[in-house]
Formats: C-alpha cells, structure tokens, sequence
C-alpha cells in the first residue's frame, strides 16, 4: 500500500469533493505521521487542481512543548512552499473530560478559520486506525448502531465541509510513504498515555488481534453499522413526514402515530426534534433520551437538551426551554439563538433581540390568537426598545416585522437522512 498511498488519497479526496465549488482547500495538521503525509498529498492534489491551499495548527496549550511543535510544522509547511497558520486554544478550566472538549474547541477554531481563509473545504487526517478504535471506545460505552457506526467521511460544521480523505488507510503505510519522501514527523507524547481511553483502546487492538478483532475486522464492522443506520435514517423520516410538523419554531407530532413507531425510531425522531431546536450538533445520551421518550407517550413533561417537553394528551410538543434563553440578547442583524431572523424596516439598529418572556408576553394582549402554549411563547424571540416591546410578530405584535426561522421544517426534514 505504501506506494499507493498518495493516489488513493488523490482518488477519495476527488471523490468526496465531487462536484462542490471549492473556493480553497484547509489541512489541519498537528505534525504526527498521518496529518503530515495527509498535508502533503492535498497540497499536490490541491496544486493540480489550481485551488489555493492552506495548513493550520492547533495549538491546545496543554503541553509546555505544544508552541514549538506548531512552530516546527509552520517550518515544514514554509520548505514545502504551503501557507500555514497556527491557532491558539485557551480555553480548558481543568473541568470534565479534556479530550472531548479539545476535540470540539478545535473544530469551532478549524472552522471560524477556514472562513475567514476562504477556505470551503478542510481535511483532516484520521485512518482506519482511528475508525478501529473508535468503534471499541464506543463498543465499550454500550453504543448503539449510530455509535458503532463508521466515523462520517463528510460532515458540514458551520458552513464548512470537513473531510476525511483516509479513513482506509491504515497509519503505519502512512508512516512508511513519509520515510520514503524523506520527511519526518512529530510524535506526540499523549499518543503513548494510557490515561486516556483511545490509547487503553490502541492497546486493546494489540491484544485482540490475534482472536481475528484487528483493525480490518472493526472498520468493517463499523461501515455495517453505517448501512444500517442509514436504513433506520430513512424510515425514521418517512415516518417523521407523515406525523411530524414545525409550528412556528416548535416541533410537534401525532401522539396515536409516534406510539406505533418501534423504539428505536422514536428515539431518533425525538434526538432529531431535540438537536433541530437547540441547534446541537449531537443528540443527549441514550438512557435521557428514553426517559424522553417515555415522557413523551405517557404525556408528561420534561427538560432535556435545551428543550422542553411539554405535558398534555394531545399531539407531543418540544418547544425551546426559556431558561436558556433568558438572558441571550442580540443585535437585529444577529440569527437569535441560531434558530430566528428578523426581518422589517430600516433604520432600527437600535433595537436589541431577546426572548419575551412574562414581561414581554404581558405587553402582547393577542398572543393567544397565535396558537402557541404559554410555556413556547416565553422563548420566543421579540424585538425590545429597553424595556418596551417594539415587534413580536409571533405574538401577533408585528409592526411592520416578520420573524423567519433560519433553519425551517425542509431543514428539519433533510437532517433525518444526513445524521
């Protein structure tokens, strides 16, 4: 494999690009073995296809050598005539797990800088190595189908496209087609640190391989797994289309119809509602979900993901818990909550966004006519002119105002097959 390593890069590079518009192509890269040889197969593939290219570095500042080791992937980047850039992340207080917030802090930093670089597509450089433990992580936390299923090769953060180019290729050929280009690489000392659950699992692999457990057997596994979760993708929206609708930022669905869904599609048309309001990316764990879930069919309510259950026997309402948003205040320009856009006349800047809660409600005397329960209306965004409510349109206070959802219910729909 090692000769072919940058062709099949190339190859699967072009493939999971396809017919995109690419304004610029991002690397991430943190100096190790798989980033590197990742770096320096996109610059060629980049090169051929005229498509400016750019590598970035992470520095987490968790390691007193971190700074230098950026510096010293700026200089490879500088020898191989490829502009580089390093971020800096400050932002751990020593509370909860370091890895996953790591890992979520560098895809914002990716993100915010592949934006301000014109850069619509980055790629980064995990294998099938990564895939395989990944999915005993995962197989140890009693997963599901959609933890055990293959890492995405394409994910959409932020308007970027990330992709992963060499997710069947294993790290030892990558390390290999480096020492054949003569480069060198960084290895990180955390790689070898058994505090942390990927390196408990790396060694893992060692010791089940010989059982047939290796590498191989385990990415299959993993793109079974992504089959069938497609499968259940597609019921769960076939399903959602016939019971599900978006009310004016709440998702509501028929409680007779989500009662006959199997379990598992009720749980992942609930997680869909859920992540569709509160614009989280991942779904809450299983066990609250399915307390959700049995909430939901026993008309109880219930708080979960920034949302909220609400009680009744009529259709099943998720509505955008209030206290979430008490305080968030925005600009008339700003998308509030990353869920509502105001739109209406000029020459208001003044004005600021925020929820109605009961102060605002109470100066709205027609907000029943809009059909929404009280416990809805509090997160509902207004336009306010210090303490005055100037536009609420939702609360049939409009005033030359229209509020649109940035993410609307063809949104809603089209994540089902995409999650």
């Amino acid at each position: 494999m090692t000769g072919q390593v940058a062709e099949a890069i190339h190859a699967r590079l072009g493939a999971l690009i396809g017919r995109d518009a690419v304004n610029g192509l991002g690397v991430a890269v943190s100096g190790g073995g798989d980033s590197l040889a990742l770096m320096l197969c996109a610059a060629d593939w980049a090169r051929a296809h005229a498509i400016g290219f750019r590598a970035v570095t992470v520095d987490h500042g968790l390691r007193a050598v971190a700074a230098e080791e950026a510096r010293a992937v700026a200089r490879i980047a500088a020898d191989r005539g490829i502009a580089h850039d390093i971020l800096t992340w400050q932002g751990w207080d020593g509370q909860g797990n370091l890895q996953d917030q790591a890992r979520a802090a560098r895809y914002d930093l990716i993100a915010g800088w592949a934006r301000a670089s014109a850069s619509s597509h980055v790629v980064l450089g995990h294998t099938a190595d990564d895939q395989a433990e990944t999915l005993l992580m995962r197989l140890a936390r009693g997963a599901g189908v959609d933890g055990l299923s293959a890492i995405p090769p394409r994910r959409m953060v932020q308007g970027v496209a990330f992709l992963r180019p060499m997710l069947q290729i294993a790290r030892d050929d990558l390390r290999r087609w480096l020492q054949d280009q003569g480069q060198g690489w960084i290895d990180d000392p955390s790689n070898d640190d058994p505090r942390f659950d990927r390196i408990k699992a790396r060694r893992a692999l060692d010791v089940l391989a010989p059982m047939g457990l290796d590498r191989a057997s385990l990415v299959t596994v993993a793109e079974n797994m992504a089959t069938a979760r497609k499968a259940l993708n597609w019921f769960t929206y076939l399903a959602a289309r016939d019971m599900t609708r978006v009310e004016m930022g709440d998702v509501t669905m028929d409680r007779a119809a989500f009662r006959a869904l199997p379990d598992e599609i009720q749980r992942r048309l609930l997680a869909q509602a859920l992540c569709w309001i509160s614009g989280q990316a991942y779904p809450p764990r299983r066990r609250p979900l399915m307390r959700m879930v049995a909430a939901a069919l026993d008309g109880a309510g219930m708080t979960l993901h920034g949302c909220r259950l609400l009680p009744g026997k009529g259709p099943i309402r998720l509505t955008r818990e209030y206290n979430v948003v008490a305080e968030l205040v925005g600009s008339v320009g700003d998308t509030w909550d990353g869920r509502w856009r105001f739109v209406g006349p000029a020459g208001h800047d003044d004005l600021r966004v925020a929820a109605l809660g009961p102060d605002g409600l109470a100066q709205c005397p027609d907000w029943r006519d809009a059909g929404l329960p009280h416990a809805s209306m509090l997160g509902c965004p207004a336009l306010w002119d210090g303490a005055r409510v100037a536009a609420a349109p939702l609360a049939r206070m409009a005033n030359g105002w229209r509020q649109v959802l940035a993410r609307d219910e063809d949104d809603f729909f089209a994540a089902l097959m995409t999650r």
